[in-house]
């Protein structure tokens, strides 16, 4: 099920034909009280939020949605204007998935919707990793500091496991929004910064094995001296 919040009801009308017509299962919201109404009974697989809507933002929903353990690892995809840069960085903050400047095509949509429920389906086929007191389950999508388990977003788990992965391989700004994102990225490369920067912050005493290499991106260290 996904979960759709518009007040424009031409875009939200739009969009859920197209979603329906792709086959997906979809639930359209003009006012957020009528989001959290129906959320609290079901939790959707994926939730695509509008930043300008009435009653409170996209970015206070999403805000609220992390902060809940039943939502927290829910992805959610943010659709907003292209002059707004300031709100897509503010939504990576805050742990959005993936952003969609308005105004988007459909197919452009489709494909990012198929991408990021993809990836949140966990395969068996992936080993464990860990280095030092870090550790990382691509099959069940967890990852653990020290023992404790730590909550990431999406993209934040996909980009851990890739550096974790490849150990001591260098990866760009461009590789890693490739490699990520997986698609035409129009944005910039600070979208990474921002990702790299949470992650650290998250993986706490474990945020220093995510090593910067001056002048061309970052990589995993061993965590030895």
């Amino acid at each position: 099920m996904i979960y759709f919040v518009e007040d424009d009801n031409s875009i939200r009308e739009l969009v859920l034909y197209t979603l329906n017509n792709a086959g997906y299962e979809t639930r359209g919201f003009d006012k957020p009280s009528e989001f959290w109404r129906v959320i609290k009974d079901e939790t959707p697989d994926l939730i695509l939020l509008d930043i300008m809507l009435p009653e409170e933002s996209g970015l206070d929903i999403l805000k609220k949605l992390r902060a809940a353990s039943r939502t927290k690892k829910v992805p959610v995809m943010m659709l907003t204007a292209k002059s707004t840069e300031y709100d897509k960085v503010i939504g990576l903050d805050y742990g959005a998935d993936d952003y969609l400047p308005k105004p988007f095509g459909m197919m452009e949509l489709i494909a990012r919707v198929r991408a990021l429920l993809r990836r949140a389906e966990p395969s068996a086929r992936e080993e464990d990793h860990r280095v030092g007191d870090l550790y990382v389950s691509p099959a069940k999508h967890i990852v653990k500091v020290q023992g404790k388990e730590v909550i990431l977003t999406f993209k934040e788990f996909e980009m851990l496991d890739l550096l974790i992965e490849n150990i001591g391989i260098v990866f760009t700004r461009d590789q890693l929004l490739t490699k990520i994102w997986g698609y035409a990225f129009d944005g910039e490369s600070r979208t990474v910064d921002v990702h790299i920067r949470s992650l650290r912050q998250k993986l706490g005493p474990c945020g220093s094995l995510i090593e910067t290499v001056r002048g061309i991106g970052y990589r995993i260290g061993t965590g030895e001296e």
